[in-house]
């Protein structure tokens, strides 16, 4: 019997507090086409579906000379706590917000982390899903966009505490990389 190849998973993973109760926030996330007014390569979001599992999204990301747009859907909530999605086609990649209730500090009245969790599988990104420019790989264009994913997971988290807070906090992020 032959074994398997090893298949390197990547993980990026952006974590802060909000001062805001979980159930809000956890609304507020489930509202997944307003994420565009956050990300600097995320033009647009269209939504099929309530939020819940099941819902597909259409997300329409432009970088460089590039256009793509993911395919994902919500499989799993668990309000106020979770919301886990994958991606469709194109690349093995899946993740999570979560949202867990922590203690505030003095004179807020309540503060929650969260957390926005992605995994994927590099290699298996599709080379036909992107009409790529001649002499341009793949290789070289995944290895551009990671550490745009890790600006953008911060960038979107903090925009978050900001909208939830109703106004700018230097919330500082905490962001993993495997």
């Amino acid at each position: 019997m032959g074994t398997l190849p090893l298949i390197r998973v990547d993980e990026i993973e952006a974590r802060t507090v909000v001062y805001a109760p979980p159930e809000e926030l956890y609304d507020f996330l489930l509202d997944f086409p307003g994420y565009a007014r956050y990300s600097e390569y995320l033009d647009q979001v269209t939504q099929d579906g309530d939020g819940t599992v099941g819902t597909r999204y259409a997300l329409e990301f432009s970088w460089w000379k590039l256009s793509y747009t993911a395919r994902s859907e919500v499989t799993g909530v668990d309000p106020p706590e979770r919301i886990d999605w994958r991606i469709r086609k194109d690349i093995d990649a899946e993740g999570f917000w979560g949202v867990t209730p922590v203690d505030p500090p003095d004179g807020v009245e309540a503060a929650t982390e969260v957390v926005l969790h992605i995994e994927y599988d590099a290699s298996s990104a599709s080379a036909s899903a992107v009409d790529l420019p001649k002499l341009v790989s793949i290789g070289w264009v995944i290895e551009k966009v990671k550490p745009l994913v890790r600006t953008e997971a911060t960038r979107i988290v903090r925009r978050v505490v900001d909208t939830i807070e109703g106004e700018p906090r230097d919330a500082g992020v905490e962001i993993r990389t495997d």
